[in-house]
């Protein structure tokens, strides 16, 4: 498995490069946004771990530009900036995990390893449901033979209703399945995504499938919920 690292602090990058090579991971590092770009862009990485403030282009930039360029390659980012707020630009921007400095090794280890893990799920078969097809391996959705373009973020969070559809799915399941962060902390981004969600999926169709289970949480789901 190839990580690569893009880290400004010299002595944080090469501490989580030596930890990570301890577990057979093959690291590349890089110290500026505008390297670490040319070095995404050039070499299949399994995961990338993106510092938010770098010279030369900051990682939401960096983030943007790789996603705009149709790199799908899961993205770990890493700020000393812990306001939700700043979580949800970096999401917004195609982040699919957040991790703010300090942090314990042995939490970003567990968050490569689900971060590596959802991907390796993801180069399946085509998954659908009703109407609604999803892509694991270029992440494309459509409607019918409506394209519906979606960021990271909300991809895996429809591809993991897709793959409960009929069940219950509480903030804590949502939660520990598509952000890896304590429930408590993200209630409300997760709703903001199932309402992003909702206006892409749902918006122009008449049948709707996105449903809130009042007291529980979601369902996807034909007809009316529960």
């Amino acid at each position: 498995m190839k990580i690569l690292i893009v880290e400004d602090e010299k002595k944080v990058a090469s501490f989580i490069k030596r930890g990570l090579e301890d577990d057979s991971y093959e690291v590349t590092l890089s110290h500026d946004g505008a390297d670490g770009f040319k070095r995404a862009s050039s070499c299949e990485f399994d995961l990338i771990i993106l510092d938010c403030m770098l010279p030369k282009k900051d990682g939401i930039t960096v983030l943007h530009e790789l996603r705009e360029a149709g790199n799908q390659v899961p993205v770990l980012m890493l700020t000393a900036k812990a306001e939700t707020t700043d979580i949800v630009s970096g999401l917004d921007a195609g982040a699919d995990d957040y991790l703010a400095k300090p942090f314990a090794f042995a939490e970003l280890q567990a968050r490569v390893r689900a971060l590596i893990r959802r991907s390796e799920q993801d180069r399946g078969a085509e998954i659908r449901f009703a109407d609604l097809r999803l892509d694991p391996v270029n992440h494309k959705v459509w409607r019918g033979q409506s394209e519906i373009v979606l960021t990271a973020k909300e991809y895996n969070l429809l591809a993991y209703m897709v793959r409960n559809a009929g069940n219950v799915l509480s903030r804590a399941n949502i939660a520990d399945n598509c952000w890896e962060y304590p429930f408590e902390t993200f209630t409300n981004i997760i709703d903001v995504y199932i309402n992003y969600l909702r206006k892409k999926v749902d918006g122009k169709f008449p049948n709707k499938l996105i449903h809130t289970v009042r007291g529980q949480g979601y369902i996807l789901k034909e007809g009316s919920a529960s």
